[in-house]
């Protein structure tokens, strides 16, 4: 359950940045499950949203988190693994990945995951489109821990220094879909997640 020396290096070294620089505001952290693995569940807005969602939580909790394949080259991958990634191949049925994420859960690891799949960029289309995707969802129901949603802002305005602020949610009530199949479950688990994302991103 410890992270790497190297995860430690970087979440003090960033500490001071992400708190004071960019003048880090969290609500709701009280939504947290104290011990135990989940899945952590956010919007996704820029590459710098893990520190930001996981310096709260720091050093209790640390993250593990997938890692497009494409990112996995020495020495890269020896990094990205210190850091508590995993790899995944987008746009794949990656079950693999999949299976490593499950795995984590129940061992109690934090597993974050961005259901829009990738970045948003405004005014551009990208290969990969933002949209939601079942994965955290069907990770959350295949381990039996808490699907926990999350809401970032500030991220996709870095270079003004703009304020970043994190909302955690209450997991998403899945009691209701024990007996359904995995896909029509991680459906509607899914929808009520983006729900959730989306009324937090929104919150006054």
């Amino acid at each position: 359950m410890r992270p790497s020396p190297l995860y430690h290096v970087a979440a003090l070294a960033l500490a001071p940045l992400v708190r004071l620089g960019y003048r880090l505001e969290v609500h709701g952290k009280e939504n947290i499950p104290e011990v135990g693995g989940f899945v952590l569940a956010a919007n996704h807005n820029s590459s710098f949203d893990p520190w930001p969602l996981g310096m709260p939580l720091y050093p209790k909790r640390f993250l593990r988190f997938m890692a497009k394949s494409e990112l996995y080259w020495k020495p890269l991958n020896v990094l990205l693994d210190a850091a508590g990634a995993f790899p995944v191949r987008r746009g794949e049925k990656d079950v693999e990945a999949i299976r490593t994420a499950v795995d984590l859960c129940r061992q109690g690891h934090v597993v974050v995951m961005f259901p829009e799949g990738t970045r948003r960029v405004k005014g551009l289309r990208k290969r990969w489109e933002a949209k939601a995707h079942t994965g955290a969802a069907r990770i959350a129901l295949e381990a039996g821990v808490p699907l926990v949603p999350a809401a970032i802002r500030g991220t996709d305005r870095l270079v003004r220094f703009a304020k970043l602020r994190v909302d955690y949610g209450a997991p998403i009530d899945v009691g209701d879909l024990d007996g359904r199949n995995i896909r029509d479950a991680s459906t509607e688990a899914t929808e009520r997640l983006m729900a959730e994302i989306d009324r937090l991103e929104h919150a006054p």
